[in-house]
This record gives C-alpha cells, sequence and structure tokens, in this order.
C-alpha cells in the first residue's frame, strides 16, 4: 500500500457527499427560512451586517502585506510569532444541522440506511447555505449529544462538516426529547434547526422538543427519514425481527399484519405531521428510495413557492 492511499480514501469519502451530478441538480436553489430570522424573511439574501459585523475565525501566520491592525500582539508576546487574526462576517441565517445517530438510524432495506441518507441530505444542505454565506452547524445526538460543532460560514468549514459526517456512526438507543433540549441551551441566536430522524422515540416528548424551539424563535425543519419497508412492510417470509436499540426480538408473519401495521405508521406520522403544522414547524416525510437531491430539489422549490 503506497503512503497515499489513506489520503486518497479520505478524499472519496469526503466527495461522495458531494456528487457533482447531484450539486449540479440542487445548487441554483437556496434555503429561504420563511420566519423570522433576526428580524425579517430570510431567503436570497445579503447580510445587513456586512462590513459592521464580524465574528473571529481563527489564526494563521502573518504574510508580508496583510495590514498590521490585524496581527494578535498578545500571541506574538507568548510565542515570539506573528500572527493575524481572520474574521468571518456573520450572516442573516445560523443554521443547525441536527442529525439522528440513534441504532435505528442504521437500518436499510436497500443501497443506502437511514443514517446515510440523512447524512447526504444534511451535506448538500450545508453546501447550499455556505454557498449563500450562512453559518452552518452540527450536530450528532442519540440519548444525548455525541458531537457539537457550532455554526461558521467560512468556506474551509464544508470540509470539516464533510470531514465528521464521513467519520459518523450510529449507536444504540434514542432520547430525542433530551438531546434537542440540550441542543437549545447551546444555541444563543435565533436560527433555522434542521432536524433529519425516523423519530422513533416517544412522539409526545419530540413534539415538546421541537416545541421549545419555537417558543425560542427558531424556525424548524423536520425531516422525518423512513426506509420503505418501514412504511410499506413489503416482507413476504416468516421471520424474527430484531429491535436494532434495544436487541429485542418478535416473531412475525407480515402478510397477517401489513394492513393493520401500515395504517398505524401512515396514522402516526399524519398525526406528527399535523401537530408540527399547528406550531408552523415544517414537517417532510423522506423515503430512502427517493434519490434524495430528487427529495430535496422538490422539497426546496416548494419552500421557494410558498416564499
Amino acid at each position: 500500500m503506497s503512503a497515499t492511499e489513506p489520503r486518497a480514501s479520505r478524499a472519496d469519502d469526503l466527495r461522495r457527499f458531494l456528487d457533482p451530478e447531484v450539486v449540479s441538480k440542487i445548487s441554483r436553489m437556496d434555503v429561504k427560512a420563511r420566519l423570522v430570522v433576526e428580524g425579517f424573511v430570510a431567503g436570497l439574501h445579503k447580510s445587513p451586517y456586512k462590513g459592521f459585523s464580524v465574528e473571529f475565525a481563527e489564526h494563521r501566520q502573518y504574510m508580508p502585506g496583510d495590514p498590521l491592525k490585524h496581527v494578535d500582539w498578545k500571541v506574538y508576546a507568548k510565542s515570539d510569532k506573528f500572527y493575524v487574526k481572520e474574521y468571518e462576517e456573520e450572516t442573516n441565517l445560523r443554521a443547525y444541522l441536527a442529525i439522528d445517530g440513534s441504532g435505528s438510524m442504521g437500518y436499510g432495506s436497500g443501497s443506502m440506511t437511514k443514517f446515510a441518507y440523512a447524512t447526504h441530505l444534511a451535506a448538500a444542505l450545508a453546501y447550499l447555505m455556505l454557498r449563500q454565506q450562512d453559518s452552518v452547524g452540527l450536530t450528532l445526538f442519540d440519548t444525548t449529544i455525541r458531537r457539537h460543532i457550532p455554526p461558521h460560514s467560512s468556506p474551509r468549514h464544508l470540509h470539516t462538516l464533510l470531514r465528521e459526517l464521513a467519520d459518523a456512526t450510529t449507536g444504540q438507543e434514542t432520547n430525542i426529547h433530551e438531546s434537542l433540549r440540550a441542543l437549545t441551551e447551546r444555541i444563543r441566536r435565533r436560527g433555522l434547526i434542521i432536524i433529519l430522524s425516523d423519530l422513533f422515540d416517544d412522539s409526545a416528548a419530540l413534539l415538546t422538543a421541537l416545541k421549545y424551539f419555537r417558543h425560542r424563535k427558531h424556525e424548524v425543519i423536520l425531516f422525518h427519514v423512513l426506509d420503505k419497508e418501514e412504511t410499506e412492510f413489503g416482507f413476504d417470509r416468516e421471520a424474527i425481527f430484531e429491535d436494532m436499540e434495544t436487541k429485542e426480538e418478535i416473531h412475525v408473519e407480515p402478510w397477517r399484519i401489513r394492513g393493520e401495521y401500515t395504517a398505524e405508521v401512515a396514522a402516526w406520522s399524519e398525526a406528527i405531521k399535523r401537530e408540527c403544522r399547528e406550531h408552523l414547524i415544517d414537517y417532510v416525510l423522506m423515503n430512502t428510495r427517493t434519490p434524495f437531491d430528487l427529495a430535496l430539489s422538490s422539497y426546496l422549490e416548494k419552500r421557494a413557492r410558498l416564499g
């Protein structure tokens, strides 16, 4: 194995989230925050803070020609080396991508698990929002927050997010309520909360968590990611089904319960959708068999029409 192979493999891992053909389909669209974000509706926006409100991004080594006013003299006093502060402009929109990394998200009857589908969706959304100079953060959770990356808007931040998505794995059980409640405590400014989950948790607790965000004036988009077999239950053989989180097993003859099962799932998702609508939360049911770029394009077009 050559020394360059691991690096190439990592590059491939990152590129797989942003297939050029997929990007070309969605790059002309913009994620539009319809509700209040910093006092007005955000869409194809230019930041009113541009040139006035900036935040520190990182240090880099001083280069000849850099303005001396950007030299960090405190760092110089400690290290005897010149570094300049780099800043990034604050934008209207701060978005937080919250991905359910519990064990049930690892299920997939086709070529892609629910978790893989969610990470691809998150990557595409991150690309779009960073492209329009919004700030994007990432949170991975199961029973609690496992990883949290605060939002930034610098172009290089996309690489950070994609690397994190490439390394992410599923965990065990789920506690969406506690995880999202903990996330609300980390968010100081109003923004756009995008949740990607199969919602396999107590529905009442989930809705309570979503209301936390709305109470704090965040806009919320809920992508309900399910596998085709979880909605249609098309299994045709007697089998033992295992809960991917609790490992509990149950013997099932699928044809005997298919009708009741599909009716229950439809009622469950419709109830969540209805509650979300009442609280001005966007609910989007996503099937992993639908190419994620088509699903995302369709959703963004709908938001653009609703304006």
